[in-house]
């Protein structure tokens, strides 16, 4: 087994199509089949189910692709390790991180970082937390920034970065807004509630607050950014539950803490490999950040 049939399968398993693939691989097609062939007999199973339109993973397709990913992430850390020693830092920073991801401000990092290492080529990736902690696991992405739960993949690592609490935005003219500043979850049974989707950060917080407390919620407006959550918000279409640095984005909107919520707080880290899979790129934008994280706390 080669790297570069890993490749080749790392490829088809992305594009589920053999002309996208050997395209993106600049190979030809007729090349790309036997490579994939020869892995196949020497593996002993189909990795692939063949139609004239697509290509899926078999159940041994599956379990490969998570091996070939590590492998794959590993060989590129190990190459890019060598030319770090040497003195110059060179390769590919690929980052995940969520909308609005509290204690880290991602452009000026990634800016201070492009100064020092420019012949690092930088990619990034906005996703949910948990696609963002998946996509690190298995090699796709070098670190993301993205809230941390104890449901995330244990080949993780993380770094703390900030710990804050919820609040619930509401519009001016609602009834709680002229309750008082206290909400509890208990208080809002039965509204109307704007959110994120599931593997968001802010919303796997609110959901395990209120299913901590037995307390029911329907989501009726899910969105996947965070203009729409306040342009709906704003508009008295529903509440959301976010946390406290949202407060700032749209000064129209009453924003009220979020009490007895069962101590969940919205907690956000930067996530990371395994040592010896961390690539010296992603090391150099952690040793920035935590530099960045001391001068805050001085």
């Amino acid at each position: 087994m080669e790297i570069r049939q890993l490749q080749h399968f790392v490829s088809v398993a992305e594009e589920q199509h053999f002309t996208r693939a050997a395209a993106r691989l600049m190979v030809s097609q007729s090349g790309l089949s036997a490579s994939i062939r020869a892995l196949e007999r020497e593996l002993q199973a189909p990795l692939f189910v063949r139609t004239t339109r697509t290509v899926t993973l078999t159940e041994a397709g599956r379990a490969l692709l998570v091996e070939a990913e590590r492998i794959l992430a590993q060989e590129r850390a190990a190459r890019e390790a060598v030319a770090a020693v040497q003195g110059v830092l060179r390769g590919t920073l690929t980052l995940g991180a969520e909308q609005c991801v509290a204690g880290v401000h991602v452009a000026g990092l990634l800016a201070a970082f492009r100064r020092l290492h420019p012949q690092v080529e930088i990619r990034l990736r906005q996703w949910g937390s948990a696609a963002l902690a998946e996509q690190v696991a298995s090699g796709r992405l070098d670190m993301a920034f993205a809230y941390r739960t104890e449901e995330d993949p244990e080949r993780l690592r993380s770094v703390s970065l900030t710990s804050e609490p919820m609040y619930v935005l509401c519009h001016p003219d609602h009834a709680l807004a002229a309750a008082g500043a206290v909400v509890t979850p208990h208080d809002l049974a039965g509204e109307v509630f704007v959110d994120f989707h599931p593997d968001w950060g802010p919303r796997r917080v609110t959901d395990a607050a209120f299913a901590a407390l037995g307390v029911r919620r329907t989501v009726t407006l899910e969105v996947n950014d965070v203009h729409s959550l306040l342009d709906l918000v704003d508009e008295g279409l529903g509440v959301a539950v976010v946390p406290r640095h949202f407060r700032r984005k749209r000064a129209s909107l009453i924003a009220l803490p979020l009490k007895e919520n069962g101590g969940v707080m919205y907690e956000t880290a930067a996530l990371l490999p395994t040592p010896e899979a961390t690539s010296p790129a992603a090391r150099a934008l952690m040793g920035l950040l935590e530099d960045e994280l001391r001068e805050s706390r001085h």
